[in-house]
């Protein structure tokens, strides 16, 4: 697991964050997320922030694996508390953040994408929550933010994905290209915010945030708690194990 910051221009900060096979987060790897967004925004030379993946795509959520491997609810509760941190690090970082999303956006993956200021998506990207195959729930505040009420049902009780060209047409993604040309559309988006008086931009955000209808980390953290209660009714584990199971991890 690797989250790298890396400064494009003057006042572009690009998070990558680089967790083969498929960018499933650890407990570490969530809050180390969580410090990269927030210690760039902190930055006062940073104008914005790109957050990108390398791999096979975005993001797969957390790292079932490392929670079915953990006796206790100890992993449980990292994982719950460590995605909460990486998605509101993104929602409260001090400058917005531009998503760039290439291949799966899954779980916690939609956390932070629902979250983001702005979503460039290459034309492979596919958005989902599939929290009730595996026992839990959690995401469908940040899903809302990508599509109206109905369809957000639909897609969280059938655990369906969603195009990136989909939601292009909702306005929720900015612009979808081929996966060659993400990392540029995301930066050109970028240096378009970042050429703005800092200033402005920075009380724009807080202005924003400010005068959302949904307060996504209340709503969110609602959510968290039918998870753990899932968890200890036994729901949980045995659809992660199944989960597990038929992908021979």
């Amino acid at each position: 697991m690797s989250v790298t910051t890396t400064r494009i221009d003057d006042h572009v900060a690009v998070v990558t964050v680089d967790a083969p096979p498929v960018n499933a987060l650890t407990v570490a790897g969530w809050f180390e997320l969580a410090d990269a967004v927030r210690g760039a925004g902190a930055d006062p030379g940073v104008h914005v922030v790109v957050l990108r993946a390398e791999g096979r795509g975005f993001n797969a959520g957390v790292d079932i694996k490392e929670i079915q491997a953990a006796s206790g609810y100890e992993a449980l509760v990292g994982a719950n508390r460590g995605c909460y941190a990486a998605f509101a690090a993104v929602y409260d970082c001090a400058v917005p953040v531009v998503a760039a999303v290439h291949g799966h956006c899954l779980g916690g993956g939609v956390g932070l994408a629902g979250n983001a200021d702005v979503v460039v998506a290459s034309d492979d990207a596919t958005f989902g929550v599939p929290e009730v195959e595996r026992g839990a729930l959690g995401a469908a505040t940040h899903l809302a933010r990508l599509v109206p009420p109905h369809l957000m049902r639909t897609l969280y009780f059938t655990a369906r994905t969603v195009t990136a060209a989909e939601l292009q047409r909702f306005g929720s993604v900015y612009d979808v290209v081929e996966r060659s040309a993400l990392d540029d559309a995301a930066l050109d988006v970028a240096r378009s915010i970042a050429a703005k008086d800092t200033r402005v931009i920075r009380a724009a955000k807080e202005a924003l945030n400010g005068i959302d209808t949904q307060d996504v980390h209340r709503s969110y953290r609602f959510e968290q708690g039918f998870t753990f209660e899932l968890n200890l009714m036994g729901a949980s584990d045995e659809a992660r194990q199944a989960f597990l199971d038929e992908k021979g991890a």
